[in-house]
C-alpha cells in the first residue's frame, strides 16, 4: 500500500540501495509526537575513521536477508547486535495472546538487537526484514572489545540506545494518552510527510488497533473525502482533516489549516 498527498508528485516504493529516496534519508519509522525523534538518531559510524570502520566491519560476519525473514526472536539468546546496511527491519513485541505491537522500523545506518549489547540475556523482541535487505552482525565479545579500542563506538552505541529508549518512551505515552483514531491520523500524516508502504495490518500494528477496526477506520474516512483508498494506494484528498484528527484531545489548533498547506507545498518540492 503506498501513501499519498493529493497534488503532490511523490517518490516510487523503496528499492533497497537508493540513498537519493526520501525514504532511505529517514533512520526510522516510529510512533511519536516529538519531530526530533522522526528524523531518527545518528547513523552509528558517523564519528568513526574510515580505518576504524574497517576495523569494525572486519568482526562482523554480512548476512543478507529477504523480504519476511526473521532476523532475530523473542526470547531466543542475544548474539550481538546488527548493523543495517541496505533494507529495513521491523522490530515488534509479540504477547502471550498473540498481538504484536510494532516498536518501530529501522533504516541502514541503524543497529538492532539491543538493549543488551554485549551480554547473553534473551531478545526482549523480534525483528524481521519487511524488504530484502543486508546486515553486518557484531558479536557481542567482539563488540565490546572494539569499544575499549574506538570510544567513537562507544558514543555511537550509547546515543544510538538513548535514542531508542525515547523512541518506546514515547511509544508508550502515545498510547496511553491518544486514542486509537488520534494515532491513526498522527502515523498517516507522518507517513505521507515521509515515505510508507504498509498493509492495514502493518497499520493496525504500529498504532495498537486490530487490522479490521483500521479497515472500518479507514473506510469512514473515505466517505467523509478525507483520502481515497484504492487497490494498492491511499490518497489524502484533506491534510488538515487529519490534523485536526491528531489533535482531537488537544486544545484547538487553529493553524491546522496552515500546517496542511505548509506539508502540501513540501512535498510538491
Amino acid at each position: 500500500m503506498q501513501l499519498n498527498a493529493a497534488g503532490a508528485e511523490r517518490e516510487p516504493a523503496l528499492a533497497p540501495r537508493t540513498p537519493s529516496s526520501r525514504a532511505c534519508r529517514q533512520q526510522a519509522l516510529l510512533l511519536s509526537e516529538n519531530a526530533t525523534l522522526l528524523a531518527g538518531p545518528p547513523p552509528l559510524f558517523q564519528w568513526l575513521s574510515p580505518r576504524e570502520r574497517e576495523l569494525v566491519l572486519s568482526h562482523g560476519r554480512r548476512r543478507v536477508l529477504n523480504h519476511g525473514q526473521t532476523l532475530f526472536s523473542q526470547g531466543t539468546t542475544h548474539e550481538g547486535i546488527y548493523l543495517i546496511e541496505s533494507g529495513r527491519i521491523r522490530v515488534f513485541y509479540n504477547a502471550p495472546s498473540g498481538r504484536e505491537i510494532t516498536l518501530a522500523y529501522w533504516y541502514p545506518g541503524n543497529f538492532v538487537g539491543g538493549p543488551d549489547i554485549f551480554g547473553t540475556s534473551v531478545h526482549l523482541w523480534s525483528g524481521i526484514a519487511t524488504t530484502n535487505g543486508c546486515v553486518v552482525q557484531l558479536p557481542g565479545k567482539a563488540l565490546r572489545n572494539l569499544v575499549m579500542q574506538i570510544p567513537a563506538l562507544g558514543i555511537g552505541l550509547i546515543e544510538g540506545l538513548a535514542f531508542k529508549g525515547k523512541c518506546y518512551s514515547a511509544l508508550v505515552q502515545m498510547l496511553g494518552t491518544r486514542s486509537i483514531t488520534e494515532r491513526l491520523a498522527h502515523l498517516l500524516l507522518h507517513l505521507v510527510n515521509a515515505y510508507g508502504i504498509r498493509t492495514h495490518a502493518d497499520l493496525a500494528h504500529i498504532v495498537g488497533a486490530t487490522r479490521q477496526w483500521v479497515t472500518i477506520s479507514l473506510r469512514r474516512l473515505q466517505e467523509q473525502g478525507v483520502v481515497v483508498c484504492r487497490k494498492s494506494q491511499i490518497i489524502v484528498r484533506r491534510l488538515d482533516a487529519l490534523f485536526d484528527m491528531r489533535d482531537a484531545g488537544s486544545p484547538s489548533c487553529p493553524g491546522n489549516k496552515r500546517a496542511a498547506e505548509n506539508m502540501r507545498r513540501h512535498l510538491g518540492n
